[in-house]
């Protein structure tokens, strides 16, 4: 597919998208990636390279798993690393669901609905911003808006990469911005308190201490993947002339506007089977012994219900619309649905083992806390270290996904000295959190990129690897400028970063 090259950034985005699709396909690098790290931790393991970890003190030395040792690992792992890659369930069952809802139409109809009524001139932002506020139910915005998003381009005549790039963007490069609090608030808040603890064995960091500045992030996130898309992305992509062709957006016709009232009737009902099961304080969908909703079976069982919900709007709708007959035209669904993702199957199982070698061979953390000692012992000002601090989380970003995990290890040392130079634990928290996002989009180790991957070539069959890095890189670098300039206004004005929580210590 020809990538419009004639401005100096788009030139340089079609060489960096000819490097990196250049390589292997992407399966075949993961398991190249996967062998290189057998023999990096060898020949590291001779070095007898080691660090303290921060937060349990504990020697963490790199493990080699060119031994005895490390074959039997990787025996006995290669089936449990591919079956225990998290996003593999999610994305199968999820789009079980999704495929019902597809196969008898419903998604169809709706999609034709929302981009006859939508204004044009709003729908790249509606985008970025669903994909933003999607974060609040955790994975749902990598297999459900993602792909709906590229659907819904390709409808109103747009490149259907450029929708997948913009809802990829407000997904997982607006992670953390949100105007609702999530599942990540309380886990980091947690390990913010423990490293704060260092210094002050009494404080006390709560889940909503960063919410001010992610409520003002989300707009400013929805704004700036908006303009990247219509400005950079979308021009480079030019006009699509791939095979896939897009539905007749044709007005709905009466049984397909049956169909949506029966679907909108089970989606209302459904919808009142949540809200009774969450707002009573003893809700049978919270936490039975505390009747907390962050970590209740409704927030860890999202893709059930995702699954649930889906299934069930898409039968009634094919009901009202006569498109499903019997049980069998609900199974085709499903079992079409799962055809399309041949190609991420195999990939997701070498992607599985790279990840699985890089976290047994401790590299990634004996990276990681280097590089934090050494931006520790640079000596510089409180802005200046603020911006190294982004910028050092954002590149440990790209070679471990886990926000949780790198926080854990960075928490401990970052916080106390922010603490010591007279800032809160909130504040290092909430640039932690502007430098874990920005570069989510281009990191291969990031949970959902081998999926990403998947998506784009359902409509450029010779998309790889290089093609999502180059394809997301402008977005990467506008959030990281137009994110850490937020915070450093926040800096200059002394805002309050969330509640009872500012940007200094009292």
């Amino acid at each position: 597919m020809t990538k419009n090259g004639s401005s100096r950034v788009g030139r340089f985005l079609n060489v960096v998208e000819r490097i990196g699709n250049a390589l292997p396909h992407p399966a075949t690098l993961f398991a190249g990636f996967a062998g290189i790290i057998i023999l990096l931790s060898w020949l590291l393991s001779l070095f007898n390279l080691s660090v303290t970890h921060p937060a349990t003190g504990k020697t963490v030395s790199v493990v080699n798993l060119l031994s005895v040792q490390g074959l039997h690992k990787i025996l006995t792992g290669l089936v449990t690393n591919f079956t225990g890659f998290a996003p593999l369930g999610t994305v199968l069952v999820a789009l079980l669901g999704i495929g019902i809802a597809e196969g008898t139409g419903l998604i169809g109809a709706v999609l034709r609905l929302v981009v006859l009524k939508s204004p044009a001139r709003l729908l790249t932002m509606v985008i970025v911003f669903a994909g933003v506020m999607s974060n609040a139910a955790s994975e749902v915005g990598y297999v459900l808006l993602v792909p709906l998003a590229a659907i819904i381009f390709l409808a109103s005549g747009r490149h259907p990469l450029a929708g997948l790039a913009a809802a990829f963007a407000g997904v997982s490069g607006g992670y953390s911005a949100n105007l609702l609090l999530g599942t990540v608030d309380p886990l980091l808040a947690g390990l913010s308190q423990e490293a704060a603890r260092i210094v002050n064995p009494e404080y006390v960091v709560n889940p909503a201490c960063n919410y001010y500045f992610m409520f003002v992030s989300t707009f400013l996130i929805t704004l700036l993947g908006t303009w990247v898309t219509e400005r950079v992305v979308e021009p480079r992509l030019g006009k699509y002339d791939g095979s896939e062709k897009a539905d007749e957006l044709k007005a709905l016709d009466s049984a397909e506007k049956k169909g949506l009232r029966y679907a909108t009737v089970v989606v209302l009902l459904f919808v009142a089977f949540l809200l009774g099961g969450l707002i009573p304080a003893t809700g049978y969908l919270r936490n039975p012994e505390t009747g907390d909703i962050l970590h209740s079976p409704f927030m860890s069982g999202i893709v059930a219900l995702l699954f649930i919900s889906a299934a069930l709007a898409g039968i009634a709708y094919g009901i009202g619309a006569k498109t499903v007959k019997s049980d069998a035209d609900v199974m085709k669904g499903m079992a079409k649905s799962m055809e399309t993702l041949g190609s991420y199957i195999v990939l997701v199982f070498f992607a599985a083992q790279f990840v699985a070698f890089f976290n047994w061979s401790n590299i990634g953390l004996v990276m990681a806390v280097k590089g934090a000692d050494a931006l520790r012992a640079s000596g510089l000002g409180p802005i200046p270290l603020t911006i190294a601090f982004v910028a050092i989380s954002a590149t440990i970003n790209l070679i471990m996904g886990s926000a949780s995990a790198k926080w854990a290890i960075m928490a401990p040392v970052f916080i106390p000295m922010f603490m010591l130079l007279g800032f809160s634990p909130e504040f290092t928290q909430a640039a932690y959190r502007v430098g874990d996002s920005v570069t989510n989009v281009i990191s291969p180790m990031m949970s959902y990129f081998a999926l990403i991957v998947a998506f784009m070539q359902r409509y450029d069959s010779r998309a790889g690897i290089g093609t999502v890095v180059s394809t997301m890189l402008p977005y990467s670098v506008v959030f990281f400028i137009g994110w850490l300039s937020l915070l450093i206004l926040w800096i200059v004005l002394g805002l309050p970063l969330g509640f009872g929580a500012g940007i200094y210590l009292q």
